[in-house]
């Protein structure tokens, strides 16, 4: 890229205008003036101003007061006149028949054009947080694209008198360095990422640098970063610091993977403990269930062996009262015996003592059928542990559907209350059955 061309027009009366085909901020300079001087920046009313689109031509003059500047946004075409230049107009007013020279230095800005610079940062120490004992020298290298939007921005912050770009790239591509080092250094407190993990971070830490140093260049230059590219970050891996980190880290990272294996097989042996606590618990519950049924059924019977020497004791009463019946006085006079009442008292207490015999039938049946009546099997209940997590219990009518399900296998470990330590299905000879082979169908009948 050109930095400040020449121009082959020399003399008054020239036409102004950029020829250069790559250029940020480029300086006019008639008859092929190197430097500036109070003849290269006189310029005639009249001569021609040649401004492409894209482009801003700033002219800008030197007062006493300070610099001001008229802003010509290209396209534009045509000779110097007061009438399109207001600063102009108001400083030299009347012209001597529009000939008479004014003092201006004449800039033009390629607005869509980029400007890209390279940087390199040699290395600089980065600490991690957790070991600040240890310096890792690190090294960036970049590319970053800039360009001018806000001119007006650009201008006030870039003073144009005597403007050189080679200065403006010299101070965006130290501030560069200065911000790329100072963010990088940080990243490992700033953002958690290890120091040995940058170089595989270096799309992330592109990001970062991005997003503050856009906003940096904006306010310090006035000019808008288009593009950053980290290269590379490269750590100094023969440096004594970074051999030391790795130690240590390597140190740190096994005592974590040891510390959380003891804590997984704790956890282990924990849920173990807390499974069988609950087992031996609901295997308690079951059996106070069991004997409170017990109890209550043989309440049960002796409230109906109580009831029916209560029914015996009612009919014995009933049957000595009507035996009576046959000295009672039908009111024959006399107290003899009553061949009536006696027949009476035949008849009923004969009915009573069929009442009470089936009653005592019954009672006998009733208790001889609980008494022979055998208690319940006891409920074979296994738990299963699966990748450490256990479930269950489970009877073996759950167990043989799992079975089929393939969610139990031979070598699925299995514990039940009384067992001392967890086995393997496949040995346990009360499961036996439930992995035996189950033949194929049949084949279909030849036709």
């Amino acid at each position: 890229m050109g930095l400040f061309g020449k121009k082959e027009e020399g003399g008054f009366m020239d036409a102004i205008r950029c020829d250069e085909q790559e250029y940020l901020v480029w300086k006019w300079r008639p008859s092929g003036e190197a430097n500036s001087s109070k003849k290269e920046n006189a310029i005639r009313y009249g001569s021609n101003l040649r401004v492409k689109d894209g482009e801003l031509a700033v002219f800008v003059y030197q007062q006493k007061d300070g610099s001001m500047q008229d802003f010509i946004v290209g396209p534009y075409d045509q000779t110097i006149k007061t009438a399109n230049f207001p600063i102009l107009s108001s400083i030299v007013g009347l012209a001597f028949g529009g000939a008479s020279p004014f003092q201006a230095e004449i800039y033009f800005i390629n607005l869509s054009g980029n400007n890209q610079q390279k940087f390199g940062i040699p290395y600089f120490d980065v600490f991690d947080p957790r070991f600040l004992d240890f310096a890792v020298p690190i090294a960036a290298r970049g590319t970053i694209t800039f360009n001018i939007t806000d001119y007006k921005s650009f201008i006030k912050l870039n003073r144009l008198i005597n403007f050189e770009l080679e200065d403006l790239n010299k101070q965006i591509k130290d501030a560069v360095t200065k911000y790329v080092k100072g963010i990088v250094a940080n990243i490992p407190t700033d953002n958690g990422i290890p120091v040995l993990q940058m170089e595989r971070k270096l799309l992330d830490i592109n990001d970062l640098i991005s997003a503050k140093l856009k906003a940096r260049l904006e306010a310090d230059f006035g000019v808008n970063m288009k593009g950053f590219d980290m290269a590379a970050i490269e750590v100094d891996k023969e440096s004594q610091g970074y051999a030391e980190l790795r130690k240590v880290t390597a140190e740190q990272t096994t005592k974590t993977t040891v510390a959380q294996t003891d804590v997984n097989i704790k956890n282990l042996n924990d849920m173990q403990g807390i499974n069988a606590q609950n087992m031996e618990e609901t295997l308690r519950i079951q059996r106070e269930e069991a004997q409170r049924a017990q109890k209550l059924q043989t309440e049960t019977n002796f409230i109906g062996v109580h009831a029916l020497n209560q029914q015996t004791e009612v009919l014995k009463t009933g049957a000595e009262s009507l035996g009576n019946m046959g000295n009672m006085d039908m009111g024959g006079g006399g107290g003899g015996m009553n061949p009536a009442g006696m027949m009476t008292g035949m008849m009923m207490g004969g009915a009573m003592g069929n009442q009470m015999a089936g009653m005592m039938n019954n009672m006998g049946q009733n208790m001889n059928q609980q008494q022979n009546t055998p208690p319940p099997p006891p409920q074979i209940q296994y738990s299963i542990s699966v990748n450490g997590q256990t479930t269950g219990p489970f009877n073996l009518q759950q167990l043989q559907q799992m079975v089929q399900n393939g969610q139990l296998q031979q070598n699925v470990h299995v514990w039940k209350q009384g067992m001392a330590a967890w086995e393997i299905a496949g040995n346990v000879q009360e499961l036996a059955s439930l992995f035996a082979v189950i033949p194929p169908p049949p084949p279909p009948p030849v036709v």
